[in-house]
């Protein structure tokens, strides 16, 4: 059986001013259609940057990126991206912002009604239809990162990739937005992957937890199942002990890896 999307034995190196920095070492990663893993680890071990090489946003040294046994190696719709920092254009309303990614993916595939009725089922999605007239700096954070979402959503992506999405966000929001992450999921089964630094956020959300070894030349360290039940309840798991068994792997996990950095200063 072909994986969905395969990280078979990733390098990447940047050069900067002659010197050669080693990111990432020898990566290799399975995840299957419909799941949700999380990648998290200390500050510069290479997160973000393993994003990028799955978003196409930056090359491999070594190694290839396959979904569906084909190479990534560019940007695509099939891989939609969500930042920390939501990306809104300022000037466009609610609306627009989520019809310029609509338009881009399915002009001379869908009418102009159906785009419409699309992003609007996509607004419906994040619970902003609403404010579907509102320009970015009318509404709140939370509100913007909806909107994010429902771009990305919009392009109807094989890959949702969430960098850091709900980092920027006040503790309230920032649990709405995760429920509501974890329905549209439940609804739509689609692959998610996200970079967190949040343990519960990671175990709340995922079916697999991915633990990246400190940078340089970072590699997964180690892989966590999270063998829970959905739908979850962030309120009855607070006592659950396959909850706090996984929490506790994942703090062990990254306390182990501070204190080799300790070590080294």
């Amino acid at each position: 059986m072909t994986a969905y999307l395969k990280l078979d034995h990733i390098d990447k190196n940047f050069i900067r001013g002659g010197t050669r920095a080693e990111v990432l070492k020898d990566v290799s990663l399975v995840i299957d259609k419909g799941e949700f893993v999380s990648i998290i680890g200390h500050s510069g071990c290479g997160k973000s940057t393993l994003l990028n090489l799955i978003a196409g946003l930056t090359s491999v040294s070594n190694g290839v990126v396959l979904l569906e046994n084909k190479e990534v190696n560019a940007p695509g719709p099939e891989r939609a991206v969500v930042f920390q920092n939501h990306s809104l254009l300022p000037w466009l309303t609610v609306y627009e912002n989520v019809n310029l990614a609509v338009s881009k993916v399915f002009n001379g595939k869908k009418s102009r009604q159906e785009r419409h009725d699309w992003v609007m089922a996509n607004l419906d999605l994040v619970q902003m239809a609403h404010a579907k007239d509102k320009r970015p700096s009318e509404i709140s954070g939370g509100m913007k990162q909806r909107v994010g979402i429902a771009r990305a959503l919009a392009m109807e992506p094989k890959i949702l990739l969430l960098d850091e999405p709900f980092g920027a966000l006040d503790a309230l929001t920032r649990a709405h937005l995760q429920d509501a992450v974890m329905d549209i999921h439940a609804r739509l089964g689609n692959t998610m992957i996200m970079i967190t630094h949040d343990v519960d956020e990671a175990v709340l959300l995922s079916d697999r937890i991915i633990m990246m070894t400190n940078g340089p030349a970072a590699r997964i360290g180690e892989v966590l199942d999270v063998a829970i039940a959905r739908p979850r309840n962030r309120i009855e798991l607070a006592a659950d002990r396959t909850y706090l068994k996984c929490r506790e792997a994942v703090l062990k996990f990254l306390y182990e890896r501070h204190r080799f950095v300790e070590a080294a200063e």
